[in-house]
């Protein structure tokens, strides 16, 4: 039992916890710009296929 509260102690007081926990929130904070520009250049090039096929479609059937 001694062994196990020396090691919580030596976590609790050890600056290792905190960096990783910062590392943690800058890869979340990167993993949500990525999926946000992903998405938006996702919508973008639908909505240009979109006009696209839709100029194709009506200068055919005139």
């Amino acid at each position: 039992m001694y062994m196990l509260t020396t090691k919580v102690r030596r976590f609790l007081v050890a600056d290792d916890g905190p960096t990783a926990v910062e590392y943690a929130v800058m890869l979340a904070l990167i993993v949500v710009v990525c999926l946000t520009a992903i998405s938006s250049i996702g919508t973008n090039a639908k909505n240009t296929f979109q006009s696209i096929s839709d100029s194709l479609a009506g200068g055919s059937a005139s």
